[in-house]
């Protein structure tokens, strides 16, 4: 036999055995082990989270509560300062005890469990004994462009879309008792455990609202469903309470206003200025664009995301939705609508979940990283829509071409920053502070961040931003008055030095470093002349910072408050710096 032949049918042997090998039960149990290390392992090759928000405030947050920093300080990670740092405290903790490269690790493992509660939804869902089909699924749930980019980051999505989908796989586990008193409990666990995922992220509300809306459709009598949509929502607001309820009340002592600054048109926080602070610019305009908007962010993703992305996903999704729609809206009229199995009461309600969950993101949100659960069950719903439309051959066909095109039109993926791995996280070089208890530094940038700074400094030292993201009232601008007022000083403004290092420039470079240092010293000066506040750029002075071995350095020059006759009220900001 030809030599190329017998390789050629050698490979299509060990394919086969292969493929027959993951219709075992066995293997899908040891993907439950291996896939998150191996998203773990995924994390570790990116390198150190270095993402903006991390600049901003997912280091300050933690850090200002374990330290007595909250009122001290005055929104130095600008209005997101103010964020419940709970979720936050898993990063914050895991690198006090754990080297940063083991800290990426376990993040991306930790990410990697949505793989499980995805095998573990498709295995109830699909026909018994289809484990390969259970396994593949999961794994392409965990191939979308949003789940990837955030992939080992602190961000937030990965983490909290398990609550959505835990609880989601709590309902319909106890599918059989759902519209009974008996799943009462259930009900009350599976709101407990979304609800925890929205006190942690405030944007998971719109799958909380999906899935108690969801119930209300389960088969039964209307007052059980009513009854368990209730206890749902009760365990909602319990789980909320379990995770951010201690903040909520610490913001409503400190400031008057439990979601500050937020939704200060309603509470009206005296340091805020009285609006809503709603994300508006990534809606669809229009309804001509809500009902084509998985086709528009398909060709324009930057409607919906600001790093680069393909996917090829949601307009198929959204098509197929639009057929069984037509379709069963056909058969309701014609009295032709099937006997419902369990099995397509769940599959049903999966679906009818998601429908809502997407309205829900579509109206209030818009923005693609808050669209992750939704993702992650995409190739799932996708799977299960066809064979609902098509007969099982076809559909299988259909459905796996589709889903294999859409795997390979997201690579190549992109990331929200990454550097390289150091032992520390973040570390940086700070000049002693001789009175930080009658010092203070300003901040006076929105981007880039250096909310990620404060850290470093003694606990001691305020820092406050001005002119910055911060929606400032006259208030805010009177206690930053106050506060330079009761201080002796020595008083400095912090800036970034990146590209501005003239000492260090290349002669070549040296030129466009001086021009860049003069215009960031310029930008400051602007700002802080509206508070009365003078800046000596000759005094500033240009240090060492790092993310993981990234070095991203900063300054510190010296300023001089304002006269106390003149205060700073001049300097109160209009809006908000995106």
């Amino acid at each position: 036999m030809n030599p190329l032949r017998s390789s050629l049918l050698a490979l299509e042997g060990a394919w086969r055995r292969l493929w027959q090998a993951l219709d075992q039960p066995a293997v899908a149990r040891a993907a439950a082990w291996l896939v998150p290390l191996a998203f773990g392992l995924l994390s570790l090759a990116r390198g150190q989270d270095d993402n903006w928000d991390l600049h901003n405030y997912h280091f300050y947050n933690p850090y200002a509560l374990m330290n007595g920093k909250i009122g001290l300080d005055l929104a130095p990670g600008q209005w997101q300062s103010y964020f419940n740092p709970t979720l936050d405290l898993l990063y914050y903790g895991l690198n006090r005890v754990l080297p940063a490269p083991a800290v990426g690790f376990v993040m991306g493992w930790l990410h990697g469990l949505n793989f499980v509660l995805l095998l573990a939804l498709a295995r109830l869902l699909l026909d018994r004994g289809a484990h390969r089909l259970a396994l593949l699924l999961a794994l392409a749930g965990c191939l979308g462009p949003g789940f990837l980019s955030e992939l080992g980051n602190t961000m937030g999505d990965n983490l909290t879309s398990l609550c959505v989908l835990g609880a989601l796989l709590l309902l319909l586990q106890a599918w059989s008792q759902l519209a009974s008193s008996k799943a009462l409990p259930v009900a009350l666990l599976a709101g407990l455990v979304m609800g925890a995922g929205c006190g942690l992220k405030l944007t998971n509300a719109t799958y909380a609202v999906a899935l108690c809306l969801a119930l209300l459709g389960v088969r039964g009598g209307l007052l059980r469903r009513v009854r368990a949509a209730f206890v749902f929502g009760v365990g909602v607001l319990g789980g909320i309470g379990i995770t951010a309820g201690h903040w909520y009340w610490r913001m409503w002592q400190q400031f008057g206003n439990p979601l500050f600054p937020q939704f200060n048109d309603r509470f009206h926080a005296a340091l805020a200025a009285p609006i809503g602070i709603g994300d508006t610019g990534w809606l669809p305009k229009g309804w001509a664009e809500r009902l084509l908007w998985p086709f528009i962010f398909t060709l324009h993703p930057q409607r919906v995301i600001e790093i680069s992305m393909t996917q090829l996903i949601w307009p198929m999704l959204y098509l197929a939705f639009l057929a069984l729609a037509v379709r069963a809206l056909r058969a309701a009229i014609l009295g032709q609508l099937p006997a419902l199995t369990p099995r397509r009461q769940r599959i049903g309600f999966l679906l009818v979940f998601c429908a809502l969950a997407y309205l829900g993101w579509l109206n209030l949100f818009g923005i693609y990283r808050y669209l992750v659960p939704l993702e992650l069950l995409a190739p799932l719903a996708l799977w299960l829509v066809a064979h609902r439309l098509m007969p099982a051959q076809v559909a299988r066909g259909v459905a796996g071409y589709a889903l294999l095109l859409a795997a390979v039109a997201i690579w190549p993926v992109s990331n929200w920053g990454h550097a390289g791995w150091a032992r520390a996280a973040a570390r940086a070089d700070v000049p002693p502070i001789t009175a930080p208890a009658q010092s203070m530094v300003i901040t006076v940038q929105g981007d880039p961040p250096l909310g990620w700074m404060v850290q470093f400094f003694p606990r001691e030292l305020a820092f406050v931003s001005l002119g910055s993201g911060f929606p400032e009232s006259a208030a805010y601008a009177r206690r930053v008055a106050d506060m330079m007022a009761a201080r002796s000083g020595p008083m400095y403004v912090m800036l970034t030095a990146s590209g501005a290092e003239p000492d260090v420039a290349p002669p070549e470079q040296r030129e466009a470093a001086l021009q860049h240092q003069a215009d960031l010293v310029r930008r400051a000066r602007v700002i802080l002349d509206r508070y009365g506040i003078t800046l000596h750029d000759d005094s500033c002075q240009i240090y060492s910072a790092y993310v993981g071995s990234s070095r991203q350095p900063y300054q510190l020059c010296r300023i001089t408050p304002p006269a106390p006759a003149s205060g700073v009220t001049s300097g109160v900001s209009s809006g908000i710096v995106p």
